[in-house]
């Protein structure tokens, strides 16, 4: 199962996500998301567990709780929606 992890320190690095979520089963993976520009965390990440039950256990119990000094969010991520292409300055209009 793949688990949103959301509101973040950003101070927060994966080794710290993954060793939170071990506590309640295997990670597969844990990855926080950063800035391609500037390499900082943008305060989210995502957590992928092979075991369905043991994610569910560990979304109920840290979903709200304080991580690093912030609540966090933590719930079953939902696939990612697409979005339009963006065609640089001025949204593809030529000028």
């Amino acid at each position: 199962m793949n688990i949103y992890v959301g509101n973040l320190s950003y101070s927060m690095d994966n080794d710290e996500l993954r060793k939170t979520f071990e506590s309640f089963g295997e990670v597969a993976s844990a990855r926080i998301v950063s800035d391609r520009e500037s390499g900082r965390s943008k305060g989210f990440g995502f957590v992928e567990m092979n075991n369905d039950e043991e994610a569910k256990h560990a979304i109920d119990e840290l979903n709200g709780k304080e991580l690093s000094g912030r609540k966090v969010v933590v719930n079953e991520a939902r696939p990612r929606e697409e979005r339009p292409r963006r065609e640089g300055f001025g949204g593809g209009r030529r000028f």
